[in-house]
């Protein structure tokens, strides 16, 4: 059975409860390690909206998840900018090591843009890096308890050559249904942040990250979002929904990962992996 269902219409939803749907998935899913992009197709797909407006959508509706950061991190915000302007040693750190991280991305990105979008827009490719994402987190959620605990001070752990290390990692998000939380956090713990610094940095990340991509795809496929019916309405609907999911979420995420591990995402997007997969065959 084939897992995208046909409407009568493309106005069988009406747009505003479109984007409130969409909304309420990329606040749910854009935190944790699950892939928000991915669910965002998915769903996308079995509501039968799959084209390019709709891809779009896919992507711009992030903007709501960044505003949620810049509000959730507001006092550490300004203490960064005021931190910058001053020349102070700690905060200029922070600064540099987010460009470093940004930096791999966006570059892979630009460059890769149409072609993944192209190839990676659909289900099956989803499932498959559901799946492979999925064992990757439960492989380094076990590596990672069985060695000492990392000496670890927040932020100012991340030095440099860490931030690279994530920024690489996050290249593989690119790829939809990978998560770009999920690979940042990985490659966090793998160069010896806690869980849950990893997971701070990477919300902080989310901003130029999340940002340029909102930005990017508006300019590549903007005009085709505003032009399709109800567009704008979708899109503003699903703005002020993801904002508001996404700023409980974060709170959320971050008090679970001081007490429990990644593992049960892990096993989540194995078995919606194999699920989808076996719809779409």
């Amino acid at each position: 059975m084939a897992l995208s269902v046909t409407l009568a219409a493309a106005g069988a939803i009406p747009p505003a409860l479109r984007g409130i749907i969409l909304g309420i998935v990329e606040g749910l899913t854009e935190f944790l390690p699950v892939s928000s992009t991915g669910h965002l197709i998915l769903l996308s797909s079995v509501l039968g909206h799959e084209d390019e407006a709709s891809k779009t959508l896919d992507v711009v509706i992030q903007l709501g998840a960044v505003l949620a950061v810049v509000v959730y991190y507001r006092a550490l915000l300004g203490r960064v900018v005021s931190g910058v302007m001053k020349r102070d040693p700690e905060m200029m750190r922070l600064t540099v090591a987010l460009g470093i991280a940004f930096f791999p991305a966006a570059l892979v990105g630009f460059f890769f843009h149409k072609a993944i979008k192209a190839w990676g827009f659909a289900p099956v490719p989803v499932a498959i890096a559901a799946i492979l994402g999925g064992v990757a987190m439960i492989a380094l959620e076990w590596y990672a308890k069985r060695r000492p605990p990392a000496e670890d001070e927040g932020l100012k752990s991340v030095t440099p050559s860490r931030a690279l290390t994530i920024g690489l990692a996050q290249c593989l998000a690119l790829w939809p249904g990978m998560s770009r939380s999920m690979t940042t956090i990985l490659g966090g713990q793998l160069c010896g942040l806690r869980t849950s610094t990893a997971a701070e940095f990477s919300f902080l990340l989310a901003i130029p990250v999340l940002g340029a991509a909102t930005l990017f795809d508006l300019v590549k496929g903007g005009r085709a979002l505003f032009e399709a019916p109800g567009g704008v309405v979708a899109l503003g609907a699903g703005l002020v929904t993801a904002f508001i999911v996404s700023l409980a979420v974060i709170a959320v995420f971050l008090r679970y990962l001081k007490r429990f591990g990644l593992t049960p995402f892990g096993v989540y997007r194995i078995v919606l992996g194999i699920v989808v997969l076996q719809t779409a065959s």
